[in-house]
């Protein structure tokens, strides 16, 4: 993905609530085009238009030295020159960076997280979120390592699946308090930091919001079952209060309608009620997504590992006997 922040060019209201970046203060800061030239002075500049679900960000494309605590590369970016009101002018942040694969930044300079991995500036190739569940702790990225405090169980790890540019994979069916549905078999995950919310196929949410049984009034909201999502051997729990808007109003499903067709879909969107219950970490070098149940302050150990569920309990052992051909044989 890329990175896009505020500009001093941009005089949207915007744009102007937020710091921006002022291409003028910078020695180091040069004018380019969409293919990396340098811009003629005088001449008409490259423009870009991306669209953020009920908004969008245009912006031209300039080049300098980006830094994330001490971790500096020289990177092209895009200065915004305008900004929608809705959503950007109801956000505390500044602009957005993209960590998304390189197929969906404008170019392999553009990606911050990649500058970073080709310097050879982090521990490993790979960065690692934690989503804070409340007031009492901070949300944390970590590039270059995965912290274990952050973990409440191991990690596993499953493959991108399909080379769309998102950290995509792939889920082997849905569960209902731990039983599968066979309902979305060998569907496509988007696991994404940049979307508030769950969604998936219109379809399959409606048979999901049937099974679920989710009363209108409430009245059942102590007894709803969990949602589970089926990756490998593997189920990722989410309990009712993650999925299950409840207000004054009454209580509804909230997973939201989304329909991707093939070949990148169907294709379900964990955004942040998901990544708010499990500690994610993203590999370019080996291009997989870490999964393990985050650890957070008001809730305990045991509590939050329960809501990784390994399928075939503590695994299954093949004695010595059993293997015919021996094929690992013990030294005496």
């Amino acid at each position: 993905g890329n990175l896009m922040i505020p500009s001093t060019y941009c005089r949207s209201h915007a744009c102007t609530m937020h710091r921006s970046f002022d291409r003028k203060a910078s020695t180091t800061a040069e004018d380019i085009e969409a293919d990396g030239s340098h811009s003629r002075r005088g001449a008409p500049r490259d423009q870009i238009t991306v669209t953020f679900g009920t908004g969008e960000i245009s912006g031209v494309f300039l080049q300098d030295d980006v830094c994330i605590g001490s971790l500096c590369s020289n990177v092209r970016f895009v200065g915004a020159t305008d900004e929608t009101e809705d959503p950007f002018a109801s956000f505390n942040f500044d602009g957005v960076l993209g960590l998304a694969l390189p197929q969906m930044s404008q170019g392999p300079e553009f990606s911050v997280m990649d500058r970073l991995v080709s310097n050879k500036a982090l521990k490993q190739p790979l960065f690692s979120v934690f989503l804070s569940d409340s007031s009492m702790e901070d949300s944390e990225i970590t590039f270059g390592d995965i912290k274990r405090e952050h973990m409440a169980s191991e990690m596993f790890w499953q493959p991108v699946s399909r080379p769309t540019g998102y950290w995509q994979v792939e889920i082997a069916d849905i569960a209902i308090n731990n039983e599968r549905q066979t309902l979305c078999q060998n569907c496509q995950v988007a696991v994404d930091t940049g979307t508030s919310q769950l969604a998936g196929p219109t379809d399959v949410i409606n048979q999901l919001a049937k099974r679920l049984n989710v009363r209108s009034d409430c009245s059942n909201y102590h007894t709803v079952p969990n949602l589970g999502f089926v990756m490998g051997d593997h189920v990722l729990n989410l309990n009712p209060q993650d999925y299950v808007d409840k207000g004054p109003d009454g209580c509804e499903v909230s997973l939201m309608p989304l329909d991707v067709p093939p070949p990148n879909g169907p294709l379900f969107i964990f955004g942040d009620p998901f990544l708010r219950k499990y500690y994610t970490a993203y590999d370019r070098r080996n291009g997989q997504v870490g999964f393990a149940a985050a650890r957070h302050s008001d809730m305990s150990e045991s509590q939050a590992s329960a809501l990784l569920v390994s399928l075939n309990g503590p695994g299954e052992v093949t004695r010595g006997e059993d293997t015919s051909p021996p094929i690992f044989l013990a030294r005496k």
